[in-house]
């Protein structure tokens, strides 16, 4: 059995209680060319708390230089009414960014390094290796304001620049965290490049080299698999997903980048499979349409459009067929 996300290689059980990461607010604000307002995201991010969401990606303390986008991140932190059992998350590329993160009610900092050399080049300006030495220095300030922290990896089932990634590659950077005393893992698909197939091959390297992880999925539905994708998460095991209101999202420093699985998709799969996620679909819809509202343009969602499975409709709202 699966246990906070801990890498086992044995099906989630039927009725399990399944965790999912709201990361909208984040991943999928920073990629909009029009800036929302920061009353908005508050609006957003608390009505996604409503719905029963347990743990959402507010923001990134990025340079607002490079995404302007999330310039008010302490400012929307500061806006959001966080309930009990609410676990807020951000991004923090290096101290700088740790610094500002301490300061704000957010309970884990998030660290993201891409697997792929060229990838890093494009999304952080920086080697690998230059990435990851600017990490030791924000799990000290995070430790030391007593946050959490949560290792990432990007382009973990493929790179747009250099194609495939090997698991080896994932593993180095996992074993880098483990060595800094981090022990939960996000294992990003950044631009949509996963497979059943990459999946269980990333999962069984990762299970043979750091057992003792918690893993998160994060799944892009740029290829139309990310929903598949879960399901062969699911029977290996793993409990955590993240996901995106509305499928909002996509890597801006990647040509073709789409949004990430939607998490109204996700919660009505999971639901309808026998998986517990503790949030209200039809409260959750209603979040969806108004996210769609706020971006100004329709979103790729599927079940905001259609609704559940047994969604009733009247004999007057479609036509009848002639003849």
């Amino acid at each position: 059995m699966a246990q906070n996300g801990e890498i086992i290689a044995m099906p989630v059980p039927d009725g399990a209680a399944i965790e999912i990461c709201e990361v909208g607010p984040r991943d999928g604000f920073q990629i909009e060319k029009a800036i929302i307002p920061t009353d908005r995201k508050i609006a957003i991010v608390n009505e996604l708390i409503d719905a029963g969401l347990k743990k959402i990606q507010v923001t990134s303390f990025v340079s607002p230089r490079a995404v302007p986008q999330l310039a008010d991140a302490a400012e929307v932190l500061a806006g959001v009414e966080k309930k009990p059992g609410v676990v807020l998350s951000a991004l923090v590329p290096n101290a700088k960014g740790a610094e500002r993160a301490a300061k704000t009610q957010v309970d884990i900092m998030g660290l993201f390094c891409s697997a792929s050399e060229a990838h890093s080049l494009k999304n952080v300006n920086a080697s690998i290796e230059a990435t990851l030495a600017r990490f030791p220095p924000v799990v000290e300030i995070a430790k030391a304001a007593g946050k959490r922290v949560q290792g990432g990896v990007a382009t973990v089932f493929g790179c747009p620049f250099e194609g495939e990634v090997p698991p080896e590659a994932v593993v180095r950077i996992a074993r880098f965290y483990r060595d800094l005393g981090i022990v939960d893992l996000n294992l990003g698909d950044t631009t949509g490049m996963a497979t059943p197939a990459t999946v269980k091959a990333v999962l069984a390297a990762l299970r043979q080299a750091v057992p003792e992880m918690a893993v998160t999925l994060h799944f892009h539905n740029t290829r139309g698999v990310g929903l598949a994708n879960v399901m062969v998460g699911l029977s290996e095991g793993i409990t955590r997903y993240d996901s995106s209101i509305g499928g909002l999202g996509g890597c801006p420093f990647a040509a073709g980048a789409t949004g990430n699985i939607c998490t109204e998709d996700l919660v009505y799969l999971l639901q309808e499979s026998g998986y517990r996620t503790g949030v209200d679909l039809d409260r959750l819809i209603g979040v969806a349409r108004l996210t769609q509202d706020v971006i100004g343009r329709e979103l790729p969602g599927q079940v905001m459009k259609a609704g559940p499975r047994l969604t009733r409709h009247g004999l007057d709202d479609v036509s009848t067929a002639a003849g």
